[in-house]
């Protein structure tokens, strides 16, 4: 439980500008894929981009987190494995079924979500938007209201 109070304080202190992908991590766990997963993954690119959305229960205010496996391919023939969250976890909420896609050829794979953020006292909806080069592994993300 003080983990908990812990994560909370640190969230509500936290900018709301520090979406990050990072690296797959325990996030990443098949058992956290949100159920039902037919409904809570995606592929793009002809399968070579999939989209998954996370649950990890804990810390229930940034439990949320957007997978993504992608090109480019490493020596071994695998994709890139990367998670989206905010200030090192993840949202409070995502609607995944909002998802959409965009192909734009000078920045790649568009996406838009709708997410929840909790900043100490409420849950704000915002627009996640990030992007997926797939040729350099590329990923920016940002939110916006």
């Amino acid at each position: 439980m003080k983990a908990i109070a812990v994560c909370l304080g640190l969230l509500a202190a936290a900018p709301v500008v520090a979406q990050e992908a990072v690296p797959c991590d325990w996030p990443a766990r098949a058992d956290n894929i949100a159920e039902p997963w037919e409904e809570n993954t995606r592929t793009f690119a002809e399968g070579k981009v999939r989209l998954a959305l996370l649950d990890t229960a804990e810390p229930a205010a940034a439990a949320f987190h957007v997978f993504v496996l992608s090109p480019p391919y490493d020596e071994l023939g695998l994709r890139q494995c990367r998670t989206i969250g905010l200030n090192g976890m993840g949202f409070a909420g995502a609607d995944f079924g909002s998802l959409q896609a965009a192909y734009d050829p000078a920045v790649g794979l568009i996406f838009t979500m709708t997410v929840q953020v909790y900043d100490g006292m409420d849950y704000t909806p915002r627009t996640l938007r990030f992007t997926l080069n797939q040729a350099t592994g590329d990923i920016g993300a940002q939110l916006s209201p």
